[in-house]
């Protein structure tokens, strides 16, 4: 790809996200976007760019890397990760100057840079923040927030008092085809929403293999309970976040069942989980993941009264064309020879069959949207002042998240906390 192409790609982005966030409602409903994609349409900064250090060079942590690599506004000036492979891999992303740490206290000391990025273990999250807070920098990190409720709330009242950016990595949130199911929703297109489905299903044990210099701990932290929620935290806090955004509440009551079913190796965390989130109204967030079968992947399922909206397929359903009563279906098929059996029923009974219509696109998108998510944090940390309305979506998809593990472990209903910290 040419500069051109880029500059062109990244154009059209930011215009399809634009359009997407354009409307009433919109404004309300993802602020943070309107700021971010405003901000990175202005003239790219191509000089003075926000200097990030970048904490956890895993496979994620490098990921980002690429990823702010594409940016105008950003940079990665320092990284950072205590196991040393890890650093060596993440090398080849980055500019000969680029300085590695293996201690992230040094990289802090070392100064010259204006926030971190960190990508390590959940339960390090915490910690991470709260060291570049006292060191007067902003903070990325990535979702889930952090492995406690407690520690949760602690990231918000910490960034706060300290008066810096703290922004949480839920990417679809500025991801223009979600935006623009999102406003078709708003717009009333297929009506009262009522139910989302979700899910993210895989057919793999989550373990990687573990390197004759590491721990199991240390590379499958995601297996184990003192580091991780597991597929709570490390996948349903991303439809979470959605199912909260679509219904523009957050849940009130979350009960669940957990186990582990299928990859009996020692892991402590849930491989098969199945909740159901209660929303004001009646309305309920129903979500399934686990790990030996991936038929249905990952997907939201957002159902009104008029029609449905996949937002990871980027379609949307409409509750059309009419239903055929079946003593009509019958006659036609008699009419063309085709003779079955239908079951009988009241005139006004037709067959409980799903909606088969292809649907409409909703657009995709062939730049990532974590780019703009970092040129909006950019812009964020240039002014000192957090994009609006998006740290409390984070919180509240985390907190549904942890409360889940709670109702699964504990085998009863957990009511929404009321002693959250006001965002």
């Amino acid at each position: 790809m040419t500069d051109k192409d880029f500059d062109l790609t990244r154009r059209s982005f930011i215009d399809r996200v634009m359009m997407a966030t354009a409307g009433a409602g919109m404004a309300a409903a993802a602020p943070w976007v309107v700021s971010a994609a405003s901000a990175a349409g202005a003239d790219p900064v191509k000089t003075n760019p926000v200097r990030l250090g970048v904490i956890g060079t895993g496979d994620r942590g490098r990921t980002l890397i690429q990823n702010i690599a594409k940016t105008r506004n950003c940079t990665v000036v320092s990284i950072c990760d205590t196991y040393a492979p890890n650093l060596a891999k993440a090398r080849q992303w980055i500019g000969p100057t680029t300085r590695s740490f293996n201690d992230h206290r040094a990289m802090l000391d070392a100064g010259g840079i204006d926030a971190v990025v960190i990508a390590t273990p959940l339960n390090m999250h915490a910690r991470h923040s709260f060291d570049a807070f006292d060191a007067g920098l902003h903070v990325w990190c990535e979702k889930a927030m952090a492995r406690t409720i407690t520690d949760c709330g602690a990231m918000v009242t910490r960034s706060k008092a300290a008066n810096r950016v703290l922004q949480i990595g839920h990417q679809r949130m500025f991801h223009p085809t979600y935006l623009n199911a999102l406003k078709r929703a708003k717009a009333g297109e297929i009506g009262s929403l009522t139910q989302i489905r979700a899910s993210w299903h895989r057919n793999n044990a989550w373990r990687r293999p573990v390197p004759a210099d590491a721990t199991d701990r240390q590379i499958n932290w995601r297996l184990y309970r003192d580091s991780s929620a597991g597929l709570m935290t490390e996948l349903a806090t991303h439809q979470l976040q959605v199912g909260n955004w679509f219904f523009d509440a957050a849940p009130t009551r979350v009960m669940g069942s957990g186990s582990i079913c299928f990859w009996k190796d020692g892991r402590e965390v849930y491989d098969h989980v199945a909740l159901i989130y209660e929303y004001a109204g009646g309305r309920k967030f129903i979500y399934t993941s686990l790990l030996n079968n991936a038929r249905y992947g990952c997907e939201e399922q957002i159902q009104g009264s008029k029609g449905t909206i996949e937002p990871e397929l980027g379609r949307i359903y409409q509750e059309v064309p009419a239903k055929v009563l079946a003593l009509q279906r019958m006659q036609k098929d008699v009419a063309r020879g085709h003779k079955r059996t239908v079951p009988i029923g009241g005139a006004t009974w037709f067959p409980e069959l799903p909606v088969t219509t292809p649907g409409e696109s909703l657009g995709w998108g062939e730049y990532d949207e974590t780019m703009l998510q970092f040129e909006g944090f950019a812009e964020a940390v240039r002014a000192g002042k957090p994009l609006p309305g998006l740290l409390r979506q984070a919180y509240q998809a985390s907190v549904a998240s942890l409360l889940g593990e709670q109702a699964m472990d504990r085998g009863e209903a957990m009511t929404w906390p009321t002693n959250l910290v006001a965002i």
